[in-house]
């Protein structure tokens, strides 16, 4: 199996069984996110103590790319600082656009495909977007 099939069914994977779907019972920090080309809707909500995310979660529909995106985003996102939080949104962001190497990403990596495909770098960082907002204060994100 390819290195390229390996993403494709980590993604598939991801989408099918989305790690940390759901609302947490006490957010510290939260925004929606839309992606009005593709449709897709999120909400993300965070936990903060002492300055880490100790927990995460997701909730809304999109399609696959957005979903598999969010899901390997909380998982990644998990006991960073807000610092961290936006080092690795500009390299999440870098690779899907193009400028990144995906060997640095880990499981984050199987988007380094992404960027040949224009509309679809918009689902999947959505999530991100929305999570810079989160941390942010913003209300919301879209990736218009």
């Amino acid at each position: 199996m390819s290195l390229s099939e390996l993403y494709q069914q980590l993604i598939l994977d991801h989408n099918r069984s989305p790690r940390n779907r759901g609302a947490l019972e006490a957010p510290t920090h939260s925004a929606v996110g839309h992606n009005p080309l593709c449709g897709d809707q999120l909400q993300l909500q965070l936990q903060l103590m002492d300055g880490r995310v100790a927990e995460v979660a997701f909730e809304g529909s999109g399609c696959a790319i957005s979903t598999a995106s969010a899901s390997l985003m909380t998982d990644a996102v998990k006991g960073l600082d807000k610092d961290e939080l936006d080092e690795l949104f500009a390299k999440f962001h870098a690779l899907a656009t193009g400028d990144e190497s995906s060997d640095k990403l880990g499981k984050l990596g199987a988007f380094g495909g992404i960027r040949d495909y224009p509309t679809r770098v918009k689902c999947a960082t959505l999530a991100w977007h929305t999570l810079r907002a989160a941390l942010h204060g913003e209300l919301g994100a879209t990736t218009e």
